[in-house]
């Protein structure tokens, strides 16, 4: 038996690596000059992969860190999609929109919180202004089983969308009641049988471990209960407690935290259970069937990591679209405007709603590859990145090397000349053994490191 207490250690606040150099990095001097200039350099052969964020919510849930905006007015979601429109036609003038798209990916907020027609809509927008859409494209919307009809899945469907992610969380209702969100079983079952009755053969569902009230016996009975359900993928998200950011997460009374030895408990329950019925455990917090697009890539080493998680769809710039929408290419990164009315300013002025980015320099990308590879595969071939950014490892990276001793140590990774090898208990760590690869963090105090936990 792993004893996990001695691993509380390393409960401490460090990036989920999304990207690298990480979101606080980003600068508001990059400008929209600066992607324009981007979009005319860019290699007209690489594909694009495109990100909609539809942001509105018709309520909170607390636990929820992502940029959303309450609204129960029709005629903000109307004048959103106005805007996204005339977002598209700047997009027109700047990008190569003839490359092919390989992936689309509807994010929120409550994408299906929008009307059937109104997402209709927006579908049609985008790929008039895209029109080479690849015939293996993945496209992919967020979804909030209690708000989503036969209708919204017809759209969908009709469209093109081939993958859907159910967001559930937890079927506890203590824990439920405590996140503020209501969602019976049933409800979540209904749009399972909707979506599949469709023909859509890729659904993923989300939960997340160490919200308030849960333990590894309440957790382990929603597992044993989601299970039924026979979902393609699992995504089981590490709760991100963040409530200097996110003034709902102060509704909770964080003695109902389980502690993070327990939290790792509940992880390895998880892993365990899920790679006992029949699933692979795919980077940090994936579970997939073995017939799975993402099992097969990390077979083939293939698997890719980004703003919407894991893919197999790498080698693409991403175009972001709507408020507080990232993008990124092979040495950028660009995020339009988190507020509204910013965001519509900027459109109204005829300009692309850039808030800030960041230009990543050879040893970003090289820092990025190291970290990205170890975050998706769980291992890093030593001469691969020799090869590839011509560098000898051990002498570039030899202060960050130095620092994964205590991790070797503890016997959660294995490095020799040729690989680093993270085993199944160092998976449970892995944002932790890619920090000393960071060379933003090292300058931030550990006390001033503004990021979720690692546990």
């Amino acid at each position: 038996m792993i004893d996990f207490k001695k691993f509380e250690k390393y409960s401490k606040p460090g990036p989920r690596y999304t990207s690298y150099p990480t979101a606080p990095e980003f600068t508001e001097e990059f400008s929209q000059d600066d992607l324009i200039d981007i979009f005319a350099k860019q290699d007209s052969s690489r594909n694009l992969s495109l990100y909609l964020h539809l942001p509105f919510c018709r309520s909170a849930c607390y636990f929820c860190g992502c940029n959303v905006i309450f609204t129960s007015k029709e005629d903000k979601k109307v004048r959103y999609l106005e805007y996204v429109q005339k977002e598209l036609k700047l997009l027109e003038k700047y990008v190569d929109t003839s490359r092919k798209v390989t992936q689309m990916h509807f994010g929120g907020g409550t994408p299906t919180y929008f009307s059937p027609e109104q997402l209709d809509e927006v579908i049609s927008m985008i790929k008039r202004s895209f029109p080479n859409f690849s015939s293996d494209a993945e496209l992919s919307c967020e979804v909030d089983p209690r708000y989503f009809t036969k209708e919204h899945m017809d759209v969908l469907k009709k469209g093109g969308f081939n993958r859907l992610s159910f967001g559930v969380q937890d079927l506890n209702e203590e824990v439920q009641k405590t996140i503020h969100r209501i969602q019976p079983y049933e409800t979540t079952q209904n749009v399972m049988n909707i979506a599949r009755e469709a023909g859509i053969k890729s659904i993923n569902i989300d939960l997340i471990y160490g919200l308030p009230h849960q333990n590894r016996e309440t957790f382990n009975e929603t597992l044993h209960k989601i299970l039924e359900l026979d979902a393609d993928r699992f995504a089981v998200f590490n709760y991100a407690h963040v409530p200097w950011l996110m003034k709902t997460m102060r509704k909770f009374d964080e003695t109902t935290f389980a502690p993070p030895s327990e939290k790792l408990l509940i992880l390895k329950d998880t892993i365990d259970f899920f790679t006992s019925n029949g699933y692979k455990m795919v980077g940090m917090d994936h579970f997939a069937k073995e017939n799975d697009e993402l099992f097969k890539a990390i077979e083939k080493r293939e698997l890719h990591r980004n703003f919407q998680g894991y893919t197999t769809k790498g080698g693409a710039d991403l175009i972001g679209i709507g408020v507080t929408s990232i993008g990124d290419g092979v040495n950028y990164y660009a995020q339009n405007y988190k507020d509204l009315k910013q965001y519509e300013e900027a459109l109204d002025s005829g300009k692309l709603p850039t808030f800030k980015g960041y230009k990543l320099s050879a040893d970003d990308q090289l820092r990025q590859f190291v970290i990205m590879e170890l975050m998706s595969n769980f291992s890093l071939n030593i001469k691969r990145v020799e090869e590839k950014f011509h560098i000898d490892f051990f002498e570039y990276f030899k202060e960050d090397v130095d620092a994964l001793d205590e991790f070797i140590e503890a016997e959660l990774m294995t490095l020799d000349k040729e690989f680093i090898k993270v085993n199944p208990t160092g998976a449970m760590l892995i944002r932790n053994i890619c920090m000393p690869f960071d060379a933003y963090l090292k300058k931030i105090p550990e006390s001033k490191r503004r990021f979720s936990k690692t546990i």
